[in-house]
């Protein structure tokens, strides 16, 4: 009675109408730079039939050629699996991965194969394997000992510290695209100059489907300007995912139509600085976008916006505080919004206030309870979460699912005048989020 109970599932067909079923057609890898290795991504194999179903070989169609690497159910493709099993109701699993080699093109270009299964019955079908590769050119570790320049149409990788700027020397970065790796990130003891350049981290696959790792914040270091360097003058400038994206001690930092974006530290912090930002987004920070200590500030045509989306203890859209040092800040035609009621703080010790701290907002939008009225507070919007128009409803794109953004002003935002001239989100350059 018990064998005749049993059902025989070690029996195996060449029928050609038996055929194998996959969860993908085609295994899209995202686009990497060549020569680093992908992540792995897999796919299930079924067996549907009413019998068992051999495999003769698994292949590549391109060989060694293509640079995937593939693993079927256990076996790697060495070049070739042979005398795989599938019985019916079930499944195997199969592994892909891929390096691409160097291309010599300025684009990323397509890198494609097809994974060839050869049935038992004669059958052949096959899945289509594909990424886009990109060169770049890589750099880790790198010392300026005297000025120099870097200006390159591939993109760069950064590896290990990154760069470090010693004292006497000038690094100018011009013109390019910056990945840092995990941990990279640039030391300045002595000055930096940077122009139309974007900064952020080397990942260009997915976190999930919908979430690319590029809108993740805290991929790489940072810029950190060391106390009495020469300083940091950026223009139509991007630095997106950081940790802490700019921290100066002591130094002079003049930022221009510049965007600091999605940081899991700072947006950017100074100590004793002399501050210039002009036509700047700071946006999206775990802690302060922007925290000043002691500093001479000119702050004109910004948007400060706390939407930070990955913790509800996020920090403030702008913070100031004075130190040993005298606090002097000028604040005009500027936004400071965010989620919370409150997104500007004044730190100061109010004994020292009088001789150390002098202030002045004008022509601001501020998202914090309004005070009276004087010398140091003119033509002051103060923004309530009960308006109609508040916090993240002044912009044009807030998707705070998908976390994309864009921080241009809306015709409809009472901070969209001509009179103010807010800017909301510089024109250069161009982000994907």
């Amino acid at each position: 009675m018990l064998l005749t109970a049993c059902e025989n599932n070690d029996s195996f067909s060449t029928d050609p109408s038996y055929r194998l079923t996959f969860s993908v057609d085609t295994v899209r890898i995202d686009t990497l730079f060549s020569d680093v290795p992908s992540c792995t991504k897999t796919f299930w194999v079924y067996n549907n039939s009413s019998d068992g179903v051999r495999i003769r070989s698994v292949r590549l169609d391109r060989g060694n050629q293509s640079g995937f690497r593939v693993n079927v159910d256990g076996t790697f493709l060495n070049p070739v699996a042979t005398d795989l099993e599938v019985r019916k109701g079930d499944s195997i699993r199969v592994f892909v991965e891929v390096t691409t080699r160097e291309n010599y093109q300025s684009d990323p270009q397509l890198v494609e194969d097809n994974l060839l299964f050869m049935l038992e019955s004669g059958v052949e079908q096959r899945i289509n394997l594909r990424t886009y590769s990109w060169d770049a050119k890589s750099m880790r570790d790198v010392v300026v000992s005297s000025d120099q320049t870097i200006e390159e149409e591939k993109p760069l990788i950064i590896y290990g510290k990154g760069i470090t700027v010693n004292e006497g020397a000038t690094l100018t970065i011009r013109n390019t695209t910056l990945y840092f790796h995990d941990g990279a990130g640039i030391d300045v003891k002595g000055r930096l100059v940077v122009e139309n350049v974007l900064m952020r981290g080397d990942r260009l696959d997915h976190m999930f489907d919908y979430l690319p790792y590029d809108r993740v914040s805290g991929q790489w270091r940072g810029i950190t300007v060391k106390a009495k360097s020469k300083g940091i003058e950026m223009i139509d400038c991007e630095l997106r995912n950081a940790c802490t994206a700019l921290s100066c001690d002591t130094t002079t930092i003049e930022l221009t139509n510049t965007v600091i974006h999605n940081c899991k530290g700072y947006g950017l912090t100074a100590l004793d600085s002399e501050v210039k930002l002009t036509s700047c987004l700071i946006s999206n920070t775990l802690n302060d976008c922007l925290y000043l200590r002691g500093c001479l500030a000119d702050v004109n045509q910004c948007t400060l916006a706390q939407f930070y989306p990955f913790s509800a203890n996020r920090g403030a859209a702008f913070r100031f505080v004075n130190t040993e040092q005298p606090l002097l800040l000028t604040c005009s035609n500027t936004v400071v919004t965010g989620y919370a009621d409150d997104v500007l703080f004044d730190d100061s010790d109010k004994e020292k206030a009088k001789e150390l701290m002098s202030y002045t907002f004008k022509n601001c939008l501020l998202r914090t309870p309004p005070v009276e009225s004087s010398e140091a507070l003119q033509d002051i919007i103060w923004e309530k979460s009960t308006d109609e128009i508040q916090g993240s409803k002044h912009f044009v794109t807030f998707d705070d699912v998908k976390f994309i953004y864009d921080f241009h002003l809306k015709e409809e935002s009472p901070a969209y005048t001509a009179k103010m001239g807010w800017p909301g989100y510089p024109e250069e350059p161009s982000t994907e989020q």
